[in-house]
């Protein structure tokens, strides 16, 4: 029975792959759950699995979940509820961005500056089976700038791969304080055996990014539905499409730091795109205690002189017992 659901799946992963020729680290969507609520997982973000190296870089996420975090007392500013299934984490999430020309000397105007940044966020998970909805909210602190160790970063991997060294992040966003907080909130709207659709919503507010989301996701395969209780089953195979219309107020990676305005070179405020669309789609399969996904975004430009982006991810998880 398992080899046959192997085989579906490879089928389904080379009609997807033909068919598709992550908004910048999510991993609260439904479609990504772990049957658990003690697990590790790691997701890695990279313009390189599609063959770019511009825009959105690199980025990676640390994300643990336990039921001990339920006492981490950042929780006290986050939405929760009793009568629901909370699950407690952490996370630490670095994001890096360059310009076309990583190698110049130059400050490239007419194209985003080099900026690199990095948070420390709680977040807690609310499931409600009965309304079949799921509300997720986080607070994160960090820093932008050289003290992330953006340029230290890429130049290593630049290094190690033979690609040009990018020279110019001495001209990247400078160092400020990052506070964010975010809501996202999803519900179920139709679901079948082996299909599901669900709409959402996101916000953000803060100091690295204040924008607002909406969209939807579909799921499609052998998958255990988080709204209805089930047995489950122990291996789940299922591809995921989720469109999204993003509302952009601010954005520190493109307009620097909101306390610092030191930065040698910034977008201005006129040239934002106010409306961007994004179209996440990928593969995930889950084994047991083992989470693996891999997934692409595509998303159009996010200011007047960009250029559409592009990105691949790869998510490992393990659950906790």
């Amino acid at each position: 029975m398992v080899e046959n659901n192997i085989v579906l799946c490879w089928l389904f992963f080379l009609v997807a792959s033909n068919f598709c020729q992550a908004q910048k680290i999510d991993h609260v969507s439904s479609f990504r759950n772990i049957e658990s609520n003690h697990y590790f997982r790691f997701n890695y973000e990279n313009d390189m699995f599609v063959y770019t190296d511009r825009n959105y870089t690199q980025g990676y996420n640390f994300e643990f979940v336990s039921p001990k975090l339920a006492k981490n007392p950042f929780n006290y500013l986050l939405f929760k509820f009793s009568n629901n299934n909370n699950k407690y984490g952490l996370s630490i999430e670095g994001i890096g961005f360059t310009p076309q020309d990583i190698g110049s000397h130059d400050i490239q105007f007419r194209d985003r500056p080099f900026a690199s940044a990095t948070v420390i966020k709680s977040f807690v998970i609310a499931t409600n089976q009965e309304q079949k909805s799921r509300l997720s909210t986080g607070f994160s602190i960090g820093m932008i700038g050289q003290a992330t160790l953006g340029k230290e970063t890429q130049v290593a991997i630049h290094k190690l791969t033979g690609s040009t060294i990018p020279n110019g992040w001495k001209h990247q966003i400078r160092n400020d304080l990052l506070v964010n907080y975010q809501v996202d909130f999803e519900k179920e709207i139709v679901a079948f055996k082996y299909f599901s659709f669900n709409g959402d919503a996101k916000l953000k507010l803060g100091t690295l990014f204040s924008n607002a989301s909406i969209g939807s996701n579909i799921v499609v395969g052998k998958f255990n539905k988080i709204y209805h209780a089930t047995n489950g089953s122990r291996f789940q195979c299922y591809g995921f499409i989720q469109p999204i219309l993003n509302f952009v107020a601010f954005d520190a990676t493109l307009q620097g730091g909101v306390f610092n305005n030191s930065s040698p070179y910034t977008v201005l405020n006129k040239d934002i795109n106010r409306l961007t669309y994004q179209l996440n789609y990928g593969l995930i399969f889950k084994l047991k205690k083992y989470y693996l996904e891999i997934s692409q975004t595509y998303l159009t430009k996010e200011y007047e002189f960009g250029s559409e982006v592009r990105w691949g991810s790869v998510r490992f998880g393990l659950m906790l017992l």
